[in-house]
């Protein structure tokens, strides 16, 4: 028998292996230990190969590429449906090996070597930045309980700290300056590490034309605009800018029966990184038009009848779609452009 599709339940040492043909009969069930994998599926005819996008998911779907497979990335919650029993490797091997097989089925697209890699960069910056804001916190958290207040910041650490280990009247014994002083040195690190990679995302970012044609969009830096383009790859993966917008989780959630429809607020589906960087951005551009005398027209009625966070909702969603139509059409932004439907109608 012929394998023509194989579900493959990703793992650290063994991978579990589940093979139908044409007709949809079981041909292979197995078990591979990592080192296994690239002379099995070598040796093995073309056929399409499912996985769930999770650790590892891009590495071997590039690996098993390269041996003239087709390989079909699905997240997660998608396959879960698929699982007939309890849960186990077999279970989810052969959920997968279903799942990929659905026509009505959503993948998702597997990045390149480049992409990842400036990904985990940034995913490397977010780190320090938590971590940075926790020691400043904790720093904070320490002088209060000695009536020493400080204002929120970084910046108000850092200008700070000196002038209160010096005072030698504030009441702080000699073992609390030494450990506010570690403290504040590793501050320092952490935020010295936060600008070094900032610096290597700009320099990504200016090498990237892409990346540069998206920071034109008001809200957009390079920092939003480099994790976009290598999250997002190939927009033409998505229909239409909607679909990315809730790729991103920026459209309203629905719960809707009977005909009758209810929206909820936002979904929060998809990248929380990407999600957060945009509505950032959007809040910059609302901060800035509430000083501007004559905001942007359609900004300046939205802000009129609605809050500010839901403006800046509304803007990260508008700006999700402009995203994909400079992307997938190979534009440049233009802050005039108005669709031909709407001068049609006019």
């Amino acid at each position: 028998m012929k394998t023509t599709t194989i579900g493959i339940d990703l793992a650290k040492i063994v991978f579990q292996i589940h093979g139908v043909d044409e007709r949809g009969k079981v041909s292979v069930r197995k078990q591979l230990k990592r080192a296994e994998m690239s002379s099995y599926f070598a040796n093995l005819e073309p056929c399409l190969i499912g996985m769930e996008a999770c650790g590892s998911a891009h590495y071997w779907a590039r690996k098993l590429e390269g041996y003239g497979h087709t390989v079909k990335l699905m997240a997660p919650q998608f396959v879960k449906p698929y699982v007939k029993t309890n849960k186990n490797d077999m279970a989810d091997a052969e959920a997968i090996c279903e799942a990929v097989a659905r026509p009505n089925m959503r993948f998702v697209a597997i990045k390149t070597v480049e992409q990842q890699a400036i990904l985990s960069v940034h995913r490397a910056r977010q780190g320090f930045v938590k971590a940075r804001t926790a020691q400043g916190n904790q720093i904070r958290g320490l002088l209060a309980e000695f009536g020493i207040v400080i204002p929120q910041g970084i910046r108000s650490i850092t200008k700070q700290m000196p002038e209160i280990l010096e005072d030698g009247e504030n009441g702080l014994p000699g073992a609390m300056r030494n450990l506010l002083e570690r403290l504040t040195e590793n501050l320092k690190e952490m935020d010295r590490q936060v600008k070094e990679l900032e610096e290597k995302i700009q320099l990504w970012h200016r090498e990237n034309t892409a990346s540069r044609k998206l920071a034109e969009i008001p809200g957009l830096g390079p920092i939003t605009a480099s994790a976009i383009v290598a999250t997002v790859g190939d927009a033409r993966e998505f229909k239409n800018g909607r679909q990315l917008a809730a790729w991103m989780g920026l459209v309203p959630k629905q719960h809707s029966s009977g005909g009758k429809q209810t929206l909820l607020g936002i979904s929060k589906r998809g990248d929380t990184y990407l999600r957060t960087l945009m509505i950032h951005g959007a809040r910059a551009v609302i901060r800035f038009a509430e000083n501007k005398a004559e905001p942007n027209v359609w900004l300046g009625k939205l802000m009129a009848r609605r809050n500010k966070n839901i403006a800046a909702v509304a803007l990260a969603n508008k700006n999700a779609r402009i995203v994909w139509a400079l992307l997938a059409n190979d534009r440049m932004f233009r802050p005039d452009y108005t669709p031909a439907a709407v001068v049609a109608g006019m």
